[in-house]
């Protein structure tokens, strides 16, 4: 039975989303105590997240990058902001869907169904794991995980579509088109800085590992990998 946790300060929706939630038996877990939300989290380990942006203490994005820090089980923001920097944000921070307020509880189930899929896909067990692999940097694009050498780090979605991309299309250039698409669904959404917020944390990801400027950036283009490491053991 997968666990769903609920984070939501409206007690009324909170109930209704449980009581709704539960009759297609998934147990739920409703967040009451909201200053240290992480603290709960840690203790029940859900397999899914429905947040709420507008909450006590800290908002919805915060708690999703402290969800991020520590897991990457799917969020699913369900908030009254309907404008599209809050659901650009709710991306940018981690989360994986974006529902808005009023909202049918039929689509909160599918949204739930589909994401538990995506992550837990009940033939993962069964499918080979996908390795990219570019000399001895090898992406896991289906648990985020970016290894080099000994050494790893772990990934947001997004930085991990990046990623694959980039490697799937070395040594061509991936062009800034190709990338939104691959992160978005809809490109309404998304203006041209959130492509380069994005890069900067890839950018910074590969730092750790030790790989300082091997994303090159093509004028009027894209992206490309330099493969700078090639040898290096």
């Amino acid at each position: 039975m997968e666990k769903i946790m609920i984070i939501e300060d409206d007690p009324k929706i909170a109930a209704y989303l449980a009581g709704y939630i539960s009759k297609y038996n998934y147990q739920v877990i409703s967040i009451e105590q909201f200053d240290n939300i992480i603290a709960t989290f840690q203790v029940h380990k859900p397999d899914l997240v429905l947040l709420d942006v507008n909450l006590p203490y800290y908002d919805g994005f915060y708690w999703c990058r402290q969800i991020r820090n520590i897991s990457i089980c799917p969020v699913i923001f369900i908030s009254a902001r309907t404008g599209a920097m809050d659901q650009v944000m709710a991306i940018e921070n981690g989360g994986d869907d974006y529902i808005t307020k009023p909202f049918s509880p039929d689509i909160v189930i599918a949204k739930i169904r589909s994401q538990l899929r995506r992550a837990y896909g009940e033939y993962a067990g069964k499918q080979q794991e996908r390795v990219l692999q570019l000399e001895n940097l090898k992406l896991y694009p289906e648990r985020y995980e970016l290894h080099f050498n000994h050494a790893s780090v772990e990934l947001t979605k997004n930085e991990a579509h990046i990623l694959e991309l980039l490697i799937e299309r070395h040594p061509r250039v991936t062009g800034r088109e190709d990338l939104l698409e691959k992160l978005w669904d809809d490109q309404a959404f998304v203006d041209e800085n959130t492509l380069n917020v994005n890069m900067t944390r890839v950018r910074r990801k590969l730092r750790e590992l030790g790989l300082d400027n091997v994303v090159e950036t093509i004028r009027g283009s894209g992206y490309r990998l330099n493969v700078k490491w090639k040898g290096n053991q």
